[in-house]
């Protein structure tokens, strides 16, 4: 076969091009760290690498939503527990201002700390995290989402976020509670009724909180009980004020200090000497209070003035401590929820990080060059050019013109 010189020229001039470009390509590689650098460079392992890159994205962004609801819910926790530390202190206050031996002035001092406490409690409830979003406002819908109202019987508070909790998921974790419920469903006195004494009473007569006997017996309705001097003798009678014509009620009953009285799947016990006239009003439970109104009303309580502050003061503190505490067990559930939480936020980061890495892995493997193999072919290209340089250099003088003289 007949080569001519011009062809063997320009056949060695592109081997050496070629050569010349593969080396760049190699250098590019080892200084990249990267074995596909293009998807041209191997179509099956960049397309593979571009998946396992938007999975990490998403584990990335899942770590990062991760460490938001991990710093919100840590700061809620440590919310409800300075919460909790206030209601103990409430609760010390109540229990000392059932001291017979106190007066006006040490009862009025003991309002004002709990209306200290109070403010407190709704500046807590109102607390945010770093990023600004309310730790207590359900699932939004305001900025602050405990508001507190006054009008002309007080003041209170109402809950002007969205209530709800919203779930955690398989990758995240909620970054606020339900405040409302938390604070704003607290049972009214014993859940199902309530006893109440009005101003009108002149004795020392009171009630405690009752309880539910026979639930399948209970109506639901108003009921009076009504003291009576008949004879010498002090009496009592219970009146459905909802069925006048109900029967089977104690009627003209002898009334004991310390008696016990039942009736419609109900009972509850009375303590103290009655006055004719007296009365004690039972109502059926109709919501749930919340627990800045429970504070409220034993600072109410507290400045009450009538003809039976003391034994109607006896009976409200009995009643609030009993909500105070069914709120404190509210708040200590919730506080279990967040370190519930946080313990799985824990799981999630671990969970989270060792799918990273298995992400990173697989990408590595795909595209990253192995460092040994790529130095020693470069080395051996690198020889392979200086060869074929070598070589050209002696080739491109082997020609007729040189021996024609």
């Amino acid at each position: 076969m007949r080569v001519s010189t011009a062809n063997s020229y320009d056949t060695t001039v592109s081997t050496l091009s070629r050569r010349q470009a593969d080396l760049s390509a190699q250098q590019e590689r080892l200084s990249t760290g990267k074995r596909v650098l293009r998807a041209s460079d191997d179509p099956v392992a960049a397309t593979l690498a571009e998946a396992a890159q938007n999975r990490l994205s998403r584990v990335q962004g899942d770590q990062r939503s991760l460490e938001s609801s991990r710093t919100s819910l840590a700061q809620a926790e440590s919310g409800l527990a300075e919460f909790g530390d206030l209601i103990q202190k409430a609760r010390d206050l109540m229990l000392s201002a059932g001291n017979g031996t106190f007066g006006p002035n040490e009862r009025e001092d003991i309002a004002r700390q709990l209306s200290g406490l109070r403010e407190q409690m709704i500046g807590l409830a109102n607390r945010q995290d770093n990023a600004g979003r309310t730790l207590f406002g359900g699932l939004g819908g305001s900025t602050t989402p405990f508001v507190d109202l006054y009008g002309p019987s007080g003041g209170a508070v109402q809950f002007q976020g969205q209530r709800g909790q919203q779930a955690a998921g398989n990758t995240s974790l909620p970054q606020s509670f339900d405040g409302d419920a938390i604070w704003m469903r607290i049972p009214q006195g014993n859940g199902s009724f309530t006893l109440a004494l009005p101003d009108t009473n002149s004795g020392s007569i009171r009630a405690g909180l009752g309880q539910v006997t026979n639930p399948a017996a209970l109506t639901g309705q108003r009921y009076d009980i009504t003291f009576a001097d008949v004879g010498g003798v002090m009496q009592f009678t219970v009146t459905n004020l909802d069925n006048p014509t109900a029967t089977g009620l104690p009627t003209n009953q002898p009334y004991q200090p310390g008696a016990t009285i039942s009736f419609d799947g109900l009972s509850f016990d009375m303590q103290n000497p009655a006055t004719a006239g007296d009365r004690i009003e039972l109502r059926p439970a109709s919501g749930p209070t919340d627990i800045f109104k429970v504070v409220q009303d034993t600072v109410d309580a507290l400045r009450y003035v009538g003809s039976s502050s003391d034994a109607r003061r006896t009976h409200e503190l009995n009643r609030t401590l009993t909500e105070l505490d069914a709120g404190l067990d509210r708040v200590l559930l919730a506080r279990g929820q967040a370190g519930e939480w946080l313990n799985r936020a824990d799981s999630l980061g671990a969970m989270l990080t060792t799918r990273a890495v298995a992400y990173e892995t697989e990408k590595s493997q795909l595209e990253d060059l192995d460092l040994i193999k790529g130095i020693s072919d470069f080395q051996n290209q690198q020889l392979g050019l200086e060869a074929a340089l070598k070589s050209y250099a002696q080739v491109q003088r082997l020609s007729l013109f040189e021996f024609v003289r």
